[in-house]
């Protein structure tokens, strides 16, 4: 690996939201919170939560594809999640949360990985747009999947040319965060 390893993610067995993202960023690897960053700041403002709910791990687990930064291509760009995460821990660590009702799937990885692990296996060409554009048809299902655009700043031209994500995903996404977070 191009650095040491520092895995970076929160569980819990109370916690019925899971965030499920692609793998940590440098200014993650560093600080050893998850979406410690502007992704994080948009992804909150997206999930209308502050701070402390969403690192309040009874309330909220965060799963990466990949649990440490991947580290740089050559364009400095960040690797893709490195596979030997997904295929060593991944399916053992969900056996063991089966409380969760709800992902948000950020990213092509692991939309890919939780859509197939629930049976429902994604179309190998779809685009992340096609998918995140499919969300309606999730409704109803448990555990409910949302698969999200990444919230990188690097999307702010997806999401000008996709007004339809803020105005009709995200307040279904933040209905059911409340839902999910909120004492029972």
């Amino acid at each position: 690996m191009p650095h040491n390893p520092r895995p970076v993610f929160r569980v819990s067995a109370t916690a019925r939201l899971l965030i499920a993202s692609q793998s940590p960023g440098i200014r993650v690897h560093e600080t050893g919170l998850p979406f410690n960053d502007p992704s994080g700041d948009r992804l909150r403002q997206w999930m209308a939560v502050d701070r402390d709910t969403f690192y309040d791990e009874s309330k909220i687990a965060i799963v990466p594809m990949g649990f440490c930064f991947p580290g740089y291509n050559e364009l400095k760009a960040d690797l893709p999640p490195r596979r030997e995460c997904r295929a060593t821990w991944h399916d053992e660590l969900f056996e063991h949360l089966p409380q969760i009702e709800a992902i948000l799937a950020i990213g092509r990885y692991a939309q890919d990985y939780h859509f197939a692990r629930l049976g429902r296996a994604l179309p190998k060409g779809a685009r992340v747009d096609e998918i995140v554009r499919r969300w309606r048809e999730f409704e109803g299902r448990r555990p409910r999947v949302f698969a999200l655009p990444h919230p990188s700043w690097r999307n702010s031209g997806w999401l000008k040319r996709n007004p339809w994500f803020e105005a009709q995903v995200l307040p279904v996404v933040r209905a059911e965060v409340a839902r999910l977070t909120s004492p029972r």
